[in-house]
């Protein structure tokens, strides 16, 4: 089932603990765009399937990755796009939109989506 747009950033908004729909808002486009240039075929497709429209287009259009990163480099690279950010507050802006996108994709998608990506990012997810 496909989120609303309203109920996805309430929910990242919620879990980030941040004042406006705007930060969430922020944090989910910049999570999702870096996420997009990890994950590949039909799992991308059906994770896009999942989330609002405007959400699922940019993870379908992701920001072009060389490699594969680590999630301390996934991390580090979130923290760069978000101005003002800091390591610490890009794991905590990552964790916030992983873990709703987790429950929006449901366990058997979101384990086929870690097979796809370095170890460790399923800590980022919240599994």
């Amino acid at each position: 089932m496909t989120l609303r747009w309203e109920a996805f950033l309430d929910q990242v908004r919620e879990r980030g603990e941040y004042g406006t729909r705007t930060e969430a808002e922020r944090a989910a486009r910049v999570v999702l765009a870096l996420l997009g240039a990890h994950v590949v075929g039909g799992e991308r497709a059906e994770l896009a399937a999942r989330l609002p429209e405007t959400m699922a287009l940019i993870l379908l259009n992701p920001l072009q990755a060389a490699e594969p990163l680590s999630p301390e480099r996934f991390v580090r690279a979130t923290a760069a796009w978000i101005e003002g950010a800091t390591e610490q507050t890009a794991l905590w802006d990552v964790g916030a939109v992983l873990s709703v996108v987790a429950d929006a994709a449901g366990e058997a998608l979101t384990r086929r989506l870690l097979l796809q990506l370095p170890t460790g990012y399923d800590a980022l997810f919240g599994a």
